[in-house]
């Protein structure tokens, strides 16, 4: 059939709806939200302080903060029926992004605002809903993780914020300043980063008004896929070949490029400069590495990324540096992509109350390459 309309696959370049969350400058390399720098709220401002900024479009005051920080505290603890299912979950020893997506889905019917899916355009109920995943996703992964190594959950703390908490919760210590800082920089970069895949998968769902946890789940689903959230691993898997190997970082990545390997984590979909993310995960690597007294991690990335912006012309992008920086906390490899999610969830939420607010039906064309006026035999004469 002919169509002479213009396709993008992948919808590249493609508008297809206005936000006021986050805005990206891929030539300068910014990332706002919200109006506000990055730099600004990673290096100023809390991940509670983002989302509130994320959900309510203003920074809290010290007052309302305080209130949001309690809420989320206070929603931290798992429910049992949620808590079997994530003991379930870590002894089938569940692939950690397939885990999430079905925690979500517990989660949902533990939900005491559940009644309102009737309803998925109250604005009320849905930024309770979102605030109960948001609180309590690091508390399923944490539990998860723990559970598959053969260790007992660690209860949630009220005292402690989002990110300290997580980490201790993980690690059954409470976490170095250092490192709850440079975890709460973390988690406020990553939360938001516009119509990336996984979030327009959320606003698709949403577009149908399917309820909240439905949006999540699809998010989460599409974040698992190797293409959009798995590349800080295998950053990281590279990076302990590099120090496996009897090769400095340049020359092990001369023979990798030779080999035909790629080399993740450089180059980015949107940014033709070097992620903003990534420039303040560098700097906290860093800062990990010299606190620890061994710098190699570090080290190791600064002459592959030097290396390839000389070579290929590409520079990193957060999950470059993110890799070496959950690693040096003691966080497993395989749960860097599910805490990417511990972060997203809180713009996934955003996206979705936006969608709701000024909803249509996403519900794009393909152009039909299939065969035409075929002849239909009946069953017996074929």
């Amino acid at each position: 059939m002919a169509d002479d309309e213009e396709m993008k696959k992948g919808l590249e370049g493609v508008l297809v709806t206005e936000s006021e969350l986050s805005y990206i400058d891929g030539e300068e390399g910014r990332l706002v939200y919200r109006g506000y720098d990055i730099g600004d709220l990673a290096r100023g401002a809390s991940y509670e302080e983002m989302l509130y900024l994320l959900w309510y479009r203003e920074l809290p005051t010290e007052a309302i903060l305080a209130q949001f920080r309690e809420a989320m505290a206070a929603d931290r603890q798992l429910e049992d029926g949620v808590l079997n299912v994530v003991r379930e979950l870590a002894a089938q020893d569940a692939a950690p992004m397939s885990a999430l997506r079905t925690i979500i889905s517990t989660l949902s019917a533990h939900d005491s605002d559940a009644a309102d899916e009737a309803d998925p355009q109250n604005l009320v109920a849905n930024v309770r809903k979102g605030r109960r995943v948001t609180a309590k996703l690091p508390t399923a992964l944490a539990a998860y993780t723990r559970l598959r190594n053969g260790q007992e959950p660690v209860s949630p703390r009220a005292d402690l914020d989002h990110a300290a908490n997580f980490l201790y919760m993980l690690n059954g210590e409470e976490p170095n300043p250092v490192a709850a800082e440079t975890f709460d920089m973390a988690l406020v970069i990553h939360a938001d980063h516009g119509l990336n895949a996984s979030t327009f998968s959320a606003m698709v769902t949403a577009s149908t008004l399917a309820d909240l946890h439905s949006a999540l789940t699809s998010a989460v689903g599409t974040l698992s896929g190797s293409l959009h959230g798995g590349a800080n691993q295998n950053v990281m898997s590279m990076l302990r070949e590099v120090d496996e190997s009897d090769k400095d970082p340049t020359r092990w990545v001369e023979d990798a490029l030779e080999e035909g390997r790629r080399v993740p984590g450089m180059g980015h979909r949107v940014y033709d400069v070097k992620d903003p993310r990534a420039v303040i995960l560098s700097e906290k690597s860093e800062e990990l590495g010299e606190a620890a007294g061994d710098t190699k991690w570090y080290d190791y990335s600064t002459a592959i990324e030097e290396y390839i912006a000389e070579e290929k012309g590409l520079a990193p992008n957060v999950d470059f540096y993110s890799a070496t920086t959950y690693y040096q906390m003691g966080i497993p490899i395989d749960i860097f992509t599910p805490i990417f999610a511990v972060s997203r969830v809180g713009g996934w939420v955003a996206h979705v109350l936006e969608q709701y607010e000024d909803n249509r039906l996403i519900r794009p064309r393909a152009r039909y390459t299939g065969p035409e006026d075929r002849e239909f035999v009946p069953l017996g004469e074929r």
